[in-house]
C-alpha cells in the first residue's frame, strides 16, 4: 500500500460544512444547566433536554469543537452492545433490569436513526447488522457460548443473533482465515463526525447555545470554571470521555486509551464484488486486541483497532494518533484480513482517545442535592450508547418518568485507577497479554487462560 498522510480524521475530512469553532465564552454567564463536552453525550443529553422543555437555558462548553474528540474520530459503529455485557449488569441488578438494559441499547441504534431523519442529519447511516468473524477454533468457542448466553438468558433470537458456517460469514465478507462467525442485527454503520455535526446543529436550532474555543478547567457544584469566565449553573453535566482527566481531580477517572484508524482510497465495483459487505456491514473478529471496519458510503474502507500503548499519567499525546507504528500493525491486519486490498492506497491515518473505567462500566447518574451529573466510561462502543445516556440524564435532571432512568449503569460509580506508575504498568501489561493470547490462540485454536485471569483482574 503507499500512503498519503492527512492530518485530519478521514471523517473531519469529509464532513460538509466549514469547521471554523463558534465564537468562545465571553465573560461570566449564569444557564440552567452548563454540559462540558461537546461530543455524543454532552449533545444528546442538551438535545432531549430541550425536546422535553424548550425554556430550558442550556449551554455546552467546549475546548476545541464539536466533535473534536472521540465523537468525531470513531469507527462510525452505532452498535446495541458495551464491553461490560448484560452478565455483568444482571450481577449488579438483576436478569429482568439486564434484559431491559440491552433492549434500551438496541433501541438506541434505532433511535440514531430516527433522530437523523428527523433532524435531517445526512450522517450516512445504513443499519446493516454487525458481522463478527470466527478466524480460529478459539473464537468460535467464544461465539458459541456467546450466542447461547444471549438466546437462554435475555430472551435474544435468532433475529438479534446468530451463529454463521464458514461460508455464509465469508458471503458477508470474504477474509482469511474464516471457520465461522456471528451476525448480529443491532448495529448501523454512519459517518460519525457528520452525526455530532448535525446534532450540534439540532440543539442550536433548539434554541440550545454551544461556545467553543473555552477550555473548562474545574467543575463543582453550581459551576464551571473556565480559560474564559465562569459559567453558573443550577445543573453541571460532566461528558468529557476520554479527556475527563483534564479537569483538575479527576485524572485517575477514566483512562485515555487511543484507538487509532485507516481508511482506504475508493474501491472500485468490480473489488467490492469480491469482498461483500453488500449492505454496509460493519465488521471485526474475535481477538481479544480488537478490531474494527465499516464499508463508508463512498466505496472506501475506514478501519481501525487497538493496542497503541498508554501514556504514563493519562498524557494525551497528538502525535500518537497520526505518526503511531500502531498504524503500521492496523494496516498490516487489514490486508491480513483482506489481501485483495493490498495494492488500494491508505489515504488517511488518525485516532483518538476512548475513556476507560476502572471496571469496564460505563456510567450515567444526577445527584440532585449538588447538581451534578455524569455520563460516559463507553470503552469505546459509545456511538449509541451515548445516545442512551444523553437521554437518561435528560430524564433524571427533568424527572420525567422512564423506563431508562433506573437501568443498571444508572448511579454507578467505578473505583479510581490506581495512581502511576501502577497505572501504567497495568494497563501496558494487559495490552501486553491480549497480544500475547492472541497469538497464542491462532497457533493453537485454544482458548488462552491467561487472557480470561487478565478480563477477571480488570473488571
Amino acid at each position: 500500500m503507499s500512503d498519503r498522510y492527512r492530518d485530519r480524521s478521514f471523517w473531519h475530512d469529509t464532513c460538509p460544512g466549514s469547521l471554523e469553532p463558534r465564537f468562545p465564552l465571553t465573560g461570566d454567564a449564569d444557564v440552567d444547566v452548563a454540559i462540558v463536552g461537546g461530543g455524543y453525550t454532552g449533545l444528546w443529553t442538551a438535545y432531549y433536554l430541550l425536546c422535553i422543555d424548550p425554556s430550558i437555558r442550556v449551554m455546552v462548553i467546549e475546548r476545541d469543537i464539536v466533535g473534536f474528540g472521540a465523537s468525531g474520530r470513531n469507527g462510525g459503529w452505532c452498535v446495541g452492545e458495551l464491553a461490560a455485557g448484560p452478565k455483568r449488569h444482571e450481577a449488579v441488578a438483576g436478569n429482568d433490569a439486564a434484559r431491559r438494559f440491552l433492549h434500551s441499547l438496541h433501541d438506541a441504534v434505532d433511535e440514531v436513526g430516527r433522530v437523523a431523519e428527523r433532524e435531517g442529519i445526512d450522517c450516512h447511516y445504513a443499519k446493516g447488522g454487525a458481522i463478527r468473524l470466527a478466524r480460529n477454533r478459539a473464537h468460535l468457542t467464544r461465539q458459541r457460548e456467546q450466542v447461547e448466553l444471549f438466546h437462554r438468558a435475555y430472551g435474544l433470537t435468532d433475529l438479534d443473533m446468530r451463529m454463521l458456517g464458514a461460508d455464509d460469514a465469508r458471503a458477508h465478507l470474504a477474509a482469511t482465515g474464516v471457520v465461522g462467525g456471528m451476525f448480529f442485527a443491532h448495529a448501523a454503520a454512519l459517518h460519525p463526525a457528520r452525526l455530532v455535526r448535525g446534532l450540534g446543529d439540532a440543539v442550536e436550532r433548539l434554541g440550545g447555545k454551544i461556545v467553543e474555543g473555552t477550555a473548562a478547567i474545574a467543575i463543582e457544584p453550581r459551576r464551571v470554571t473556565t480559560d474564559q469566565g465562569v459559567v453558573k449553573a443550577e445543573i453541571v453535566v460532566r461528558a468529557l470521555e476520554g479527556y475527563t482527566g483534564t479537569l483538575e481531580g479527576d485524572r485517575r477517572t477514566l483512562a485515555p486509551l487511543y484507538s487509532l484508524m485507516v481508511a482506504t482510497e475508493p474501491i472500485d465495483d468490480a473489488l467490492w464484488e469480491e469482498i461483500g459487505l453488500g449492505h454496509r456491514q460493519t465488521f471485526t473478529d474475535d481477538r481479544f486486541m480488537v478490531i474494527y471496519g465499516q464499508r463508508t458510503a463512498d466505496g472506501r474502507i475506514a478501519f481501525g483497532g487497538r493496542g497503541a500503548p498508554y501514556n504514563f499519567g493519562s498524557r494525551i499525546v497528538s502525535s500518537v494518533e497520526q505518526r503511531s507504528r500502531t498504524h503500521n500493525r492496523i494496516v498490516k491486519s487489514l490486508v491480513g484480513l483482506l489481501p485483495m486490498l493490498s495494492d488500494v492506497a491508505i489515504t488517511h491515518r488518525w485516532g483518538g482517545v476512548l475513556g476507560v473505567p476502572r471496571d469496564w462500566f460505563p456510567s450515567v447518574g444526577f445527584d440532585r442535592k449538588s447538581g451534578m451529573a455524569w455520563g460516559g466510561g463507553y470503552v469505546g462502543e459509545g456511538v449509541a450508547a451515548a445516545n442512551l445516556a444523553g437521554r437518561t440524564l435528560a430524564e433524571l435532571i427533568t424527572e420525567t418518568n422512564s423506563p431508562r432512568t433506573d437501568l443498571p449503569w444508572v448511579g454507578h460509580r467505578s473505583r479510581r485507577w490506581e495512581p502511576e506508575p501502577l497505572r501504567w504498568l497495568g494497563i501496558n501489561g494487559a495490552l501486553r497479554i491480549m497480544g500475547i493470547s492472541d497469538h497464542s490462540e491462532a497457533l493453537t485454536g485454544r482458548r488462552s487462560r491467561l487472557a480470561r485471569m487478565m478480563q477477571r483482574v480488570l473488571s
